[in-house]
């Protein structure tokens, strides 16, 4: 390794984890302005509060951020290189331009390897803390929006509920079903099914009972009926991005075979999740190699004006990220491809950038 190379990688890394602390720190200025009245009432110590919460915030935060941030740190620092002619002294010196990329693409290697590993394993524990802390000392109002939930509570039993309402522990349209085999021999169905935690049961309303037993059927209706079903009013609670935030990799994909057989809506939401833990981390090589390529030519402006295209770049990847997710939400759209489709397009335009960037 060339002492040019130990100089831009000293400066690359100083340069990302400067800005990263300063915006983190911005970042912890605010949501402690906007949730103090209620740590402080709910007397949230102060030890938990940065260790539990801010420390696990700035690193979840700070690693969702991170290719933005790598970014406008490459253009910062080698826009001022330019600036100084100091690329110019570089290439004139006999270094080729895909040579000086060498030392780029070493600091992109470790910082998308260290990302890789937060966004897999580190980042979902972190989360539980950080979660956890949140959910005791911060008001969480939260409301269940999703319509149609099935899930399989056991080998053979299936409910169903049409919406459920999280505040009063309510789920509507009720219905739990029974099968041996292919053939259903019990099914109960209620106007609405309530939790009742002194009982820890469903109180089930305006039921009606059906027993199948080969051709025979009987069938019962009452007004209430205490039931004992294995899932707890916790498990409609919890926000879904929060459930899979707070799974390491392997816990995801368990999960995702679980909603699968359980009929969820939201397999694509958790396919995602899970392919933006790699997809998010292998955009640092390819904004990396943008940077360098957009911000090695000196140009009337300077560093503002690479700035400020820099923005614009970042920008419209994120907008590229969220479209594409959109369509696989509602259109049917693959989400691995939703969650490559981005990278691919901002590789192309870097191939066009490095074509016209001086050699």
């Amino acid at each position: 390794m060339k002492i040019i190379d130990v100089y831009i990688i000293k400066k690359f890394l100083f340069t990302f984890f400067f800005i990263l602390g300063i915006i983190m720190l911005i970042a912890c200025i605010f949501d402690y302005s906007e949730k103090m009245d209620d740590f402080t009432e709910r007397g949230a110590p102060f030890v938990g509060l940065i260790v539990d919460y801010y420390f696990n915030f700035i690193l979840f935060y700070g690693n969702l951020f991170s290719p933005l941030l790598i970014f406008i740190s490459v253009i910062f620092f080698t826009s001022k290189m330019a600036s100084r002619t100091e690329i110019v002294a570089i290439l004139s010196s006999g270094v080729s331009f895909k040579r000086m990329l060498l030392p780029y693409l070493w600091a992109s290697i470790f910082l998308a390897s260290m990302s890789l590993l937060l966004n897999h394993y580190l980042i979902p524990n972190a989360n539980k803390v950080r979660i956890k802390f949140e959910e005791d000392y911060f008001k969480m109002s939260f409301r269940n929006y999703d319509n149609n939930i099935h899930k399989q509570i056991g080998e053979n039993d299936f409910i169903y509920f049409e919406k459920y309402n999280a505040m009063s522990d309510i789920g509507y349209k009720f219905t739990l079903e029974h099968y041996e085999g292919r053939e259903l021999t019990f099914k109960l169905s209620a106007d609405y099914a309530q939790w009742d935690s002194t009982k820890e049961a469903w109180n089930v309303h305006n039921y009606i009972k059906r027993n199948i037993i080969g051709d025979v059927e009987t069938m019962e209706r009452g007004r209430l009926m205490d039931t004992v079903i294995n899932v707890h009013p916790t498990e409609f609670e919890q926000r879904l991005e929060y459930t899979t935030q707070m799974m390491s990799t392997p816990e995801l994909n368990d999960y995702i075979e679980k909603e699968i057989l359980s009929g969820s809506e939201n397999i694509t939401h958790h396919y995602i999740e899970k392919h933006q833990r790699t997809s998010v981390p292998f955009a640092t090589f390819i904004m990396v190699f943008i940077g360098v390529c957009m911000s090695s030519r000196k140009v009337r402006g300077g560093i503002g004006a690479h700035l400020a295209l820099g923005l614009f770049i970042a920008v419209t990847y994120i907008f590229a990220i969220k479209v594409a997710s959109v369509y696989a939400t509602n259109a049917g759209l693959s989400p691995f491809y939703a969650c490559w489709i981005p990278n691919i397009i901002y590789a192309i335009l870097s191939i066009y950038i490095y074509r016209t960037a001086p050699k």
